[in-house]
């Protein structure tokens, strides 16, 4: 899982592995070898054997820096991994989402460090997502001193842009739209235009709706270089997709900021 030699990128995968991985184990770490990341931030992961494979399998291609917030305590619940090439420091932010499993930030001690904050937004029936969205938006809306990528699966979209079939409330859109306002860039629109882009179909009415985003703040903007969905399936959509979810591959040009400079937290 070594980047190509002489690529002056930072190669960002995150993906939905849908219920710990179970038997499609080797077929995720398949097609994220093939992806050759340096950074992976994985949804649903859980504190299962599958998971744990998972995980010993991205140590063994060289991301061996790794956090999560499954626990055996709770083995089969969804949670999130993030594997790195370069050290993480995990940490707290006052305001965060209350919802240990769903979210989690670190920075990461890249040639430019960056600050990571990776989620699983609950969906509607929850009743709990609506205060997890609220409190990512105020976080994002916080004064930020160093790049910065919020990356995961939303469970959200833009009305008539991310959606085959009306599904996104105004609430949803909503928080989308504020998001920019802050100042946060939906990495795919950025690059990609209005391209639908859908990375989940429903399985009834296998209509598409693109639910998993990566947004980066105002420092991290000029070092986007490409980012697409890819499914790890055939002929690039999900049909015999290791996942019901597509990953986000986001390629970041990292280069020319001096390595060791202190990131900040960011500032209410």
């Amino acid at each position: 899982m070594a980047p190509p030699p002489g690529r002056p990128r930072t190669r960002v995968v995150a993906w939905n592995i849908r219920a710990g991985g179970g038997y499609r184990v080797d077929a995720i770490l398949h097609r994220l070898g093939r992806w050759a990341p340096d950074v992976v931030a994985l949804s649903e992961f859980r504190a299962t054997p599958p998971s744990a494979a998972l995980a010993a399998g991205l140590a063994a291609r060289g991301l061996v820096h790794q956090v999560t917030t499954a626990s055996p305590r709770e083995p089969g619940a969804n949670a999130l991994l993030l594997a790195a090439r370069w050290p993480l420091a995990r940490r707290e932010i006052s305001g965060a989402p209350v919802e240990p499993a769903r979210w989690l930030f670190a920075r990461m001690a890249a040639p430019r460090p960056i600050a990571l904050g990776v989620m699983h937004v609950p969906n509607r029936v929850s009743g709990r997502k609506y205060p997890f969205l609220d409190a990512v938006l105020a976080l994002a809306r916080a004064r930020w001193g160093e790049p910065a990528l919020l990356v995961g699966d939303t469970n959200s979209g833009r009305i008539g842009a991310d959606e085959q079939v009306p599904a996104f409330n105004a609430r949803e859109d909503g928080w989308m739209l504020d998001l920019a306002a802050a100042g946060w860039t939906d990495a795919f629109r950025h690059r990609r235009g209005a391209v639908p882009g859908y990375t989940w179909y429903s399985p009834n009415g296998r209509n598409g709706f693109r639910i998993d985003q990566a947004f980066v703040n105002p420092a991290l903007l000029p070092a986007v270089v490409e980012t697409r969905h890819a499914w790890g399936g055939h002929a690039g959509g999900p049909r015999r997709a290791p996942s019901d979810h597509a990953a986000i591959i986001l390629d970041l040009d990292l280069a020319g900021q001096r390595a060791g400079s202190r990131p900040r937290a960011p500032r209410e």
